[in-house]
């Protein structure tokens, strides 16, 4: 039984090695990385039962150490010391799927058994080379889009798309053949010196990289290929972080003791990089994305969330990785040659599941080797049978904990995934159903509870909308006001009751987040119109948003809308000012500036917002909203006692909507009375 336990191990190691980059599966919202995740989760799950049946066969505990050992353990301690200290979100954090604790300690059970397998090197080539050979022909495939005029199911259009590769991204698949193609140049280098290997190998081993190089270079154009941005812009189809904020971020952490000791927690990335975001950002094609989850570069994300105590601690496991490597026989350069070429991509890349697995099997595979001065111990417990018997009964009660765990968590993504599918199907009780259960599952995903707020929210307003106008005092209402009977209004207290309820639960999870604010404010003004109270509650949870992310000109255009909704012409004016100033070239905050301004019978300041407006537009690509700016502007001359001069032309912005703030359209009277804890305040 031992030693078919071992054997056991063997040979599952090299199934995780070759299944990592294939595995994808339709069950999560997102294929990828999530069930890559739970697969390392649940595979190093498998490797600790196999060992602990190993204890209760043999009786022995056995073990041995390696030079790695003490900076992996060490690094993974400043992980989870990062997460009990500073992640708002602890479970989020434990479940990142680009840098979670979850995916390091599965990593690390991974790099354990790949060190102290000594048989490991003699099949790695070929499994590593047939795994990547697969995944080079998929891309190749997938490049020329086979599947673009087939009609497929709806759960199989992805299959349609050219960047599809089954290790997620296309930057991920970059990263991961680029470490091939390393490891495979040097490998037929010291072949071909050596004269060690045959013709008919060297044949083999030149066809795998000729194909993993026709890979990584279509890989390489679909990344780097220019996509229109704007009307005189073009930007590359990859969106990564500037790297000076990821910079900024990382220095930020410093002038706190706490951050600077543990970070800003892991799976907090994206508050710290709304705190530190400059106006500059806002010149940039990307100020619209509001934040990145993840850094430009993996070390100075380490750095951000879990502070020098993380980075000291992984800066010593790559020296001590240097160290050693370099030390190694030429059987090994290939491997080091892989390991140098992993530290550039942490350098100046974000960081990923993908990459940390070659990384930590990279450790596993330079450190498998025993030396002279290593010698396995063990420990004999058949004398010691209370000691024995715990340790066993521990060991399993443990694993069975962690795999229930895993098992739920993955389950709620799974139930998730399926309400995804109820939007599809424009099944509203399947939606409904499937988030719900998702959230009782695991109730400390934000993504859940935010999905939920909104799902709730859009059966509110389905219901308002159907209802029918009062057939008599309509003249008195105000227009698109609505009668409901008691049984609506029941039904549409309860389901703004649970908007409101799931947003807050989203903002309790972690309140350094705008976009967790953001939404709680977006969903009480969508009640404005319905509950009462909710005026004052979106005024404040836009400003708790605008206060952590302070130099985002959306939030203030959004807040404005709703002082303009509320016709507080001189607060809209002011936070449509603001906007204006943080993003100067933006024709949708000058344009509604403009209306404000005119709503203040301030003439002047609104003809020339509007003429700004003139200026920003490209008639040629943007007729529409030219025109209608335009003609505004014309009627804004009417109340100037001079005319202000003809528009100009620069198309300087991107096709946009111009959009001024609506009144919500299922209005209902008497307004339906939410409870206080229904305010943003209330805990």
């Amino acid at each position: 039984m031992e030693k078919f336990l071992k054997s056991f191990i063997h040979y599952f190691l090299l199934v995780i090695i070759f299944l990592f980059p294939l595995l994808f599966l339709p069950f999560t919202q997102e294929f990828f990385i999530t069930n890559k995740l739970y697969f390392l989760g649940f595979a190093s799950l498998i490797l600790l039962l196999a060992s602990s049946f190993h204890l209760l066969f043999s009786k022995k505990i056995s073990w041995s150490s390696r030079p790695f050992d003490g900076s992996v353990i060490l690094f993974v301690l400043a992980v989870a010391l990062s997460i009990l200290i500073s992640s708002p979100n602890k479970v989020q954090a434990l479940l990142n799927p680009n840098f979670g604790l979850l995916g390091i300690l599965s990593l690390t059970v991974l790099y354990f058994y790949l060190s102290r397998n000594n048989g490991i090197m003699k099949q790695w080539n070929n499994i590593i080379s047939f795994s990547t050979l697969l995944l080079s022909l998929i891309t190749i495939v997938f490049f020329f889009q086979p599947f673009k005029n087939t009609n497929l199911p709806t759960s199989l259009q992805f299959l349609k798309n050219a960047s599809f590769t089954p290790i997620g991204s296309q930057l991920d698949l970059a990263i991961f053949l680029g470490f091939i193609v390393v490891y495979q140049l040097v490998h037929l280098l010291i072949k071909k010196q050596s004269n060690n290997e045959t013709m008919k190998q060297s044949i083999f081993n030149f066809s795998l990289l000729t194909f993993n190089l026709l890979a990584l270079f279509l890989t390489l154009y679909s990344l780097l290929k220019t996509i229109p941005a704007s009307s005189s812009q073009l930007q590359t189809s990859i969106l990564l972080p500037p790297f000076r904020l990821s910079w900024y971020a990382a220095v930020e952490t410093l002038k706190a003791p706490l951050t600077a000791l543990f970070g800003v927690g892991v799976d907090n990335f994206s508050a710290m990089f709304t705190a530190i975001k400059d106006v500059f950002y806002n010149q940039s094609n990307l100020w619209q994305i509001n934040s990145f989850s993840v850094g430009r570069s993996g070390l100075l994300q380490i750095m951000t969330e879990t502070g020098l105590f993380g980075l000291i601690s992984f800066g010593l496991l790559l020296l001590t990785v240097f160290k050693s490597a370099f030390a190694k026989a030429s059987a090994d350069k290939p491997f080091i040659s892989s390991f140098v070429y992993l530290f550039i991509c942490l350098l100046f890349l974000p960081p990923s599941l993908p990459l940390f697995f070659l990384l930590f099997v990279t450790f596993g595979v330079i450190n498998h080797a025993p030396t002279g001065d290593i010698q396995e111990k063990s420990l004999d417990l058949s004398g010691l049978v209370p000691i024995y018997l715990g340790t066993v009964i521990v060991s399993f009660v443990l694993i069975a904990g962690a795999g229930y765990f895993l098992g739920r968590s993955y389950a709620s993504e799974y139930y998730f995934k399926k309400s995804l599918d109820g939007y599809l199907n424009n099944n509203a009780k399947e939606v409904y159903d499937n988030q719900r259960q998702a959230i009782l599952i695991n109730p400390y995903i934000e993504r859940f509870r935010i999905n939920f707020s909104q799902t709730n929210l859009l059966i509110a307003n389905n219901i308002a909308s159907k209802a029918q106008p009062a057939p008599t005092e309509s003249a008195q209402r105000t227009q698109g006001s609505a009668q409901l009977t008691d049984q609506d209004r029941q039904t549409i207290t309860q389901a703004i009751q649970a908007a409101i309820s799931e947003a807050k639960a989203a903002v309790a999870l972690n309140q350094q987040k705008a976009s967790n604010w953001e939404n709680l404010a977006a969903v009480y003004r969508n009640v404005l119109a319905v509950a009462q109270g909710a005026d004052s509650w979106t005024v404040s949870a836009y400003q708790r948003a605008i206060i952590l992310d302070p130099q985002n000109p959306i939030y203030r255009l959004n807040l404005g809308g709703v002082y303009y909704t509320l016709k507080d012409y001189n607060q809209a004016s002011s936070m449509f000012q603001q906007a204006v100033s943080l993003k100067a070239d933006w024709a949708n905050a000058h344009y509604n500036l403009a209306w404000a301004s005119f709503q203040k019978a301030d003439y002047q300041l609104a003809a020339s917002e509007m003429q700004n407006v003139l200026n920003l537009i490209d008639p040629k690509t943007n007729k529409t909203d030219y025109d209608q700016a335009q003609k505004d502007l014309e009627e804004f001359k009417k109340k100037l006692p001079t005319t202000t001069g003809e528009a100009t032309q620069s198309g300087q912005l991107q096709q946009q909507q111009l959009s001024l703030p609506q009144q919500p359209s299922n209005q209902v009277e008497p307004k339906i009375e939410l409870p206080k804890t229904a305010s943003p305040e209330a805990k």
